[in-house]
């Protein structure tokens, strides 16, 4: 046990060598870069923190699109190496796990028909809504991108387009209806804040992989602009992406609706924490 005063000449001795607050860093200024980031970091709780959930979206989407569009593209690089099963099934299982792992940062909505729809629920702020539809965008593009220069094909092969013999409004359709359900799962989910844990990521995952299987055939069950949005970009084939748009934003609307009628109002403490994640939730009606 130390003495008193060998106490006091350690505390001198820390005092001396500890860095002040006013140190200069390696630019010159008051702090360098680093103390300044680390101590972003360290402040998970501030309600000023919107970066981490921008970069939890972007991440989140980027894997997303790593698996939808890739098993597209890997397909048409190693012919009979991936069935239709696999490539609509892999998509579901990333989004558990992405759902699972941080789910409680920003959401994990990775899909601006889904942030359009908890915005218009009243679970989440529409002033964060065009933050997350870029990084979502965003997202998506570099996943193509990356998938291009490594596989060799153009990323075409990993967007969705309307088969062939179906007009454009039948992929409409199906992308709206396809949507609907799959909005539906997730406000269902979220209003007993379960798309936080196993549950939501379960029913999420679930569903998108039952709706690959059975509508995938006729317009690709992509349910999600971003997702289709980055290899048309990459590939700047923008064919018929209207309908990769207007159908999954319609359909999120009316899931919205659905939503009103089965549980009345949205924005409260439980919807609102799954919408958000654990970063400063802002509950409209607590």
């Amino acid at each position: 046990m130390a003495t008193p005063k060998r106490t006091e000449s350690k505390r001198a001795a820390t005092k001396a060598t500890a860095p002040s607050p006013t140190s200069s860093g390696p630019s010159g200024g008051p702090e360098s870069w680093e103390t300044e980031f680390a101590r972003m970091a360290a402040d998970f709780s501030d309600p000023h923190q919107e970066w981490r959930r921008l970069f939890s979206e972007f991440f989140g989407t980027f894997l997303l699109v790593m698996v939808a569009a890739g098993g597209g593209m890997m397909g048409a690089a190693f012919p009979d190496t991936i069935s239709r099963t696999a490539a609509v099934t892999a998509p579901a299982l990333m989004v558990l796990g992405i759902i699972l792992f941080m789910g409680k940062v920003s959401g994990a909505h990775l899909n601006p028909a889904v942030s359009i729809a908890f915005a218009l629920r009243g679970d989440f702020p529409w002033r964060r809504v065009p933050g997350y539809i870029v990084v979502q965008l965003a997202g998506a593009s570099v996943a193509a991108l990356f998938l291009q220069a490594v596989i060799g094909v153009s990323a075409t092969d990993g967007s969705n387009y309307p088969a062939s013999g179906y007009s454009d409004l039948i992929a409409f359709v199906m992308e709206a209806v396809l949507t609907f359900g799959l909005v539906s799962v997730i406000l269902g989910t979220a209003s007993g804040a379960q798309n936080l844990g196993v549950i939501g990521a379960l029913g999420v995952g679930g569903y998108i992989a039952l709706a690959g299987l059975w509508g995938s055939p006729i317009s690709g069950a992509s349910m999600n602009p971003a997702r289709t949005f980055g290899p048309d970009l990459i590939s700047l084939n923008f064919d018929a992406y209207w309908v990769y748009v207007a159908g999954p934003i319609l359909g999120a609307i009316v899931a919205v609706g659905a939503a009103f009628v089965l549980r009345g109002r949205g924005g409260g403490r439980s919807g609102s924490g799954a919408a958000q994640g654990a970063l400063f939730t802002e509950v409209a009606k607590p």
